[in-house]
């Protein structure tokens, strides 16, 4: 039974509050009740991808910012109802919804009033207000200013469509488990299963519709993983020219630097084959390290898991180099706002530098673990050049003995076309992403 739509605004509201607190959007609505969770999750996520615009819109209604949860659930309502053709709802219902919220909820229901004035003065003067507000970067592109600014001196050609595709909703793509199937007899079957889909890459398949997981065939079994298209190229990336191992040769060492949840891992598994690589998964979070296990457990794959943090090499490191390192470094996550658009609000202008920080010693920590010959592929869901390009020139200027392999480099979302230099590129739909390959001397 679908629950009240006030009921539904109180809980969307209630997760704004909370990731203008601080908290993550997986967290917050993760505290929402299972079954009323995906209805919550869609609404928020609307929110958030014009919440600079409900904000700019509530502080011409407003003339002071009211208590945290009253002004999130106006903000919601805002958010929501400010442009009808994106709407999932009448405006006006919204609105009196919006208002049945504030009164059944006694943390809001002084609010009520002030809430429902806000509200119906935004119905009778909506164009006015809206055409106020466009003159707002931050209202125009749901983005903070400082992120504006950055990508707009990092990508002065693309910046404006960067910050369109943040605001689309991103499509749930597939990749299809190399050891059980290919992608062109999987799509076979999510067709025979009323599913459609389209190729992208050598192993994934876009649906046209984002589905629960339960409802892919065989995805109980591994036969398939859910992973964004550009996250798909890490793999390949790394091990092309490596496999297939020799018979009679030791298999390949290959280390998942931060590895959970563990795509990437099960990735290199399922492209190397039976005994062709040995495969250590490095995550510094215990909790999250459960979360690679999980995932190999489902796909039928093996690989060592270490709690451990990477950039300390010598608490884990038993002193044997790699072939390849994977290095998915912590970063801003800038590339991937469309499927999480509540860290463009999260983050802060100083947290591109502190992370930028974390990579370098990371690279510097791991490069000498590479043996002469092998290779380390860095990668970063940003699309900011101080954790891409930036990063690995200075990389590339203290340490002569790496040599740059062609790499798709900066990858912007939803760009879509061929990388050249990269085979097997997505072609569909993708997240940003940066990729460079290093090769030891």
């Amino acid at each position: 039974m679908q629950p009240p739509l006030w009921r539904q605004l109180q809980l969307t509201a209630g997760a704004l509050a909370s990731i203008r607190a601080g908290t993550s959007g997986s967290v917050a609505f993760e505290a929402v009740e299972p079954a009323l969770r995906p209805g919550v999750q869609a609404l928020g996520f609307q929110v958030l991808r014009w919440l600079g615009r409900a904000e700019a819109l509530r502080r011409h209604l407003a003339k002071r910012t009211p208590p945290p949860l009253p002004d999130a659930l106006l903000c919601t309502a805002l958010g929501l109802a400010w442009d009808p053709e994106r709407a999932p709802y009448e405006p006006f219902t919204l609105v009196d919804q919006a208002v049945e919220a504030a009164k059944r909820n006694p943390a809001t229901r002084a609010q009520a009033s002030f809430i429902n004035a806000c509200l119906r003065r935004f119905l009778r003067e909506r164009d006015e207000l809206v055409a106020i507000t466009d003159q707002e970067p931050v209202a125009q592109w749901n983005h903070p200013r400082w992120w504006i600014e950055k990508l707009k001196r990092d990508h002065p050609r693309d910046w404006q469509r960067i910050l369109n595709a943040d605001n689309a909703q991103a499509p749930m793509t597939l990749r299809v488990n190399a050891l059980k199937s290919t992608a062109a007899a999987y799509l076979s079957e999510l067709e025979a299963a009323g599913l459609a889909a389209t190729r992208v890459g050598a192993s994934g398949l876009q649906l046209g519709r984002a589905r629960p997981v339960q409802q892919l065939p065989g995805f109980a079994d591994g036969a398939c993983s859910v992973q964004d298209a550009a996250a798909q190229m890490a793999a390949p990336l790394l091990l092309e020219g490596l496999l297939p191992a020799k018979p009679g040769v030791a298999p390949l060492r290959v280390l998942d630097a931060c590895a959970a949840p563990g795509g990437k891992t099960a990735h290199l598994l399922e492209l190397a084959g039976p005994g062709a690589a040995e495969v250590i998964a490095l995550e510094v979070d215990p909790i999250r390290s459960r979360r690679i296990d999980e995932t190999l457990a489902r796909l039928g794959l093996q690989a060592k898991v270490v709690v451990a943090d990477a950039a300390r090499p010598a608490d884990w490191w038993d002193g044997t180099p790699f072939d390849a390192i994977l290095l998915d470094a912590p970063c801003t996550a800038s590339g991937i706002v469309r499927r999480h658009p509540d860290v463009r609000w999260l983050r802060r202008e100083s947290d591109t530098a502190q992370l930028a920080g974390q990579q370098a010693a990371l690279l510097a920590a791991l490069w000498p673990l590479v043996r002469p010959g092998g290779r380390l592929l860095y990668c970063t869901c940003s699309v900011f050049r101080e954790e891409g390009s930036q990063q690995i020139d200075a990389f590339l200027a203290h340490n002569t003995d790496a040599r740059l392999q062609p790499s798709p480099g900066h990858l912007l979302p939803q760009s879509g076309g061929n990388v050249r230099g990269v085979p097997d590129n997505p072609s569909g739909d993708h997240d940003g992403f940066f990729y460079a390959l290093l090769e030891k001397r």
